[in-house]
């Protein structure tokens, strides 16, 4: 039997904002909450954000990883496409110019884009306004846009982990299942590859989706890591 835990990370849904906006925070109350729960052994989740503190997690208790599901995550320079100039120019030289160039995103249309970025009219079709017009309620809360921009900041210490996370991937080789929306607007497709070389025994399936794949695929990817996990 496999429970799922799916916590809000701090500052996002309906929780209190973290102490600092980084991902090490972010993974320090999740760790937290599974010490509580007295959770073992365990798969992790990754998307999105959530791979900074997926891979703290890991790195924190790499003996009780069982495993990886990998969705719209990145963890190679290869997902960093032209797209990212503006935010490596913040990393590199942080300026409020660069900085507001980086986070030039953090608007509504922006937060849209995020579920239907890139994807078939089709496919846009099936996701529900009411997705991206809750997450823009939750950014106008009082911290949450500076919580933001401090996470895009902090991503660059992520990105300078890589070759960390790279060798603890090769080394460790931990089973893994892959469901990539084929439409992602943030990560470029080379990012598939990358992953596959980095754990070539990975289980990967590219679904006709997005960045948010669940929002139309949810049924689909459930099955897909049910198998997954009765294989362990």
């Amino acid at each position: 039997m496999v429970h799922v835990i799916a916590p809000d990370l701090p500052g996002f849904g309906a929780s209190d904002l973290p102490p600092q906006p980084t991902f090490r925070a972010l993974a320090e109350a999740v760790l937290e909450l599974l010490d509580r729960l007295s959770v073992g052994p365990r798969y992790i989740y990754l998307h999105d954000f959530g791979a900074p503190v997926g891979f703290e997690i890991a790195a924190a208790a790499p003996d009780k990883v069982l495993g990886l599901i990998i969705q719209n995550a990145n963890a190679h320079e290869s997902g960093l496409g032209p797209a990212w100039a503006d935010t490596k120019g913040f990393w590199a030289d942080p300026t409020p110019e660069n900085e507001a160039k980086a986070t030039a995103h953090l608007t509504f249309e922006g937060t849209r884009a995020q579920y239907v970025g890139g994807l078939p009219d089709e496919v846009a079709a099936r996701i529900p306004p009411e997705s991206w017009e809750e997450d823009w309620r939750v950014l106008q809360l009082p911290g949450r846009m500076a919580m933001q921009r401090g996470l895009v900041r902090d991503y660059g210490n992520y990105v300078g982990r890589f070759a960390a996370i790279a060798s603890y991937l090769k080394d460790r080789q931990p089973p893994a299942l892959m469901l990539w929306g084929r439409h992602e607007a943030f990560f470029d497709l080379a990012e598939i590859l990358s992953w596959l070389e980095t754990l070539p025994r990975m289980e990967a399936h590219i679904l006709d989706g997005g960045h948010f794949l669940l929002e139309t695929h949810a049924d689909e990817a459930a099955v897909l890591m049910a198998d997954f996990l009765k294989c362990r």
